[in-house]
């Protein structure tokens, strides 16, 4: 079996950590390269420290193009697009950017959305993804079933709780132990930078919306994992909305729709995504959940590769979610 050769830009941070745990392990992978300036000539276990006795790879400055068939791009918003036009990569490399650069369409660049709940088929054939913000997946996997039926026709409002490692590896104020700890607070209310890939994907499926999506970011005082509470004015009884997520989700890999009020454990870990609904009046309660690290970032990374490359969406993705 010939591998996938795989390139990774930016190989220090949470997202790289988990990107190389999943690739050491996948069947199809063989991994040519993981570059990081700063870190050149020192064994990948000394940052990722998680993966001791798994891997012999080194970090290394130089950039071999000429050797993968795929780039991974872990780089901080804003560097994957000075990354992209500063380099000559070959066309026949593929590449998927885990940045929030190349997510708005734009006539300025040929990225396809790697969402697969919504672009399985346009990720197949693409040459380049941009990989969906964490957010944005967990909180469009609660609305994407009402908006291919054109329902969503009222204000969504959303409350969302993330874990410390949505911040990124480089400690600020706000993501070191001391003040995370039994501590929690709302930040970039009502204009986090992922509502605009939430309104695009929306009017994707359903033209004509224009409501708003009033949603509020929660720092979380734990490690990882996303908690979305969704609600908006929904005629539909509980069970026929329950029927029409369900029938959206059927085919799907990795999202799957429970009768029973899921705990965020259940996802922690796994490249799933959970959704459970409820009916409260005339609203329809909608709760999310994933991991901000694997179906926010590198799990569903790896499963756009895989449908990129004509694997099964599941391959090197079985992952065990911690229980407890």
């Amino acid at each position: 079996m010939t591998k996938i050769k795989i390139g990774v830009i930016g190989g220090a941070g949470y997202t790289a950590g988990e990107l190389l745990r999943i690739l050491i392990h996948h069947p199809a992978v063989e991994i040519v390269f993981v570059n990081s300036t700063s870190n050149a000539g020192n064994p990948i276990e000394e940052i990722h420290s998680g993966l001791i006795g798994e891997t012999n790879l080194q970090f290394t400055a130089e950039l071999p193009f000429d050797q993968v068939d795929a780039l991974f791009l872990c780089s901080a918003h804003g560097d994957s697009k000075k990354f992209m036009e500063g380099k000559e990569i070959p066309k026949s490399v593929k590449i998927i950017d885990l940045s929030t650069d190349y997510r708005a369409k734009s006539p300025n660049h040929d990225f396809v959305y790697g969402l697969p709940e919504l672009n399985r088929e346009a990720i197949k054939a693409a040459n380049r993804i941009a990989n969906p913000g964490c957010f944005a997946t967990a909180i469009q996997l609660a609305l994407f079933p009402l908006a291919n039926k054109g329902l969503l026709t009222d204000d969504v409002h959303v409350n969302a709780i993330t874990g410390s490692t949505g911040a990124g590896v480089k400690p600020s104020s706000t993501s070191h132990f001391s003040w995370r700890n039994n501590n929690i607070s709302v930040y970039k209310a009502f204009d986090h930078q992922h509502l605009e890939e939430i309104g695009q994907s929306l009017t994707q499926l359903q033209a004509d919306f224009s409501k708003a999506v009033n949603f509020i970011p929660v720092r979380g005082n734990f490690t990882r994992g996303i908690y979305v509470t969704s609600y908006t004015k929904c005629a539909l009884e509980l069970e026929d909305a329950k029927k029409i997520y369900k029938e959206f989700y059927k085919d799907a890999a990795f999202t799957f729709v429970t009768d029973h009020n899921p705990d965020l454990k259940q996802v922690v870990n796994t490249n799933k995504g959970i959704v459970y609904l409820e009916k409260h009046g005339d609203n329809l309660l909608i709760i999310s959940m994933i991991d901000n690290l694997l179906k926010g970032a590198s799990g569903q990374a790896v499963q756009n590769m895989n449908l990129m490359f004509g694997l099964d969406e599941k391959t090197g993705l079985g992952l065990k979610a911690v229980g407890f």
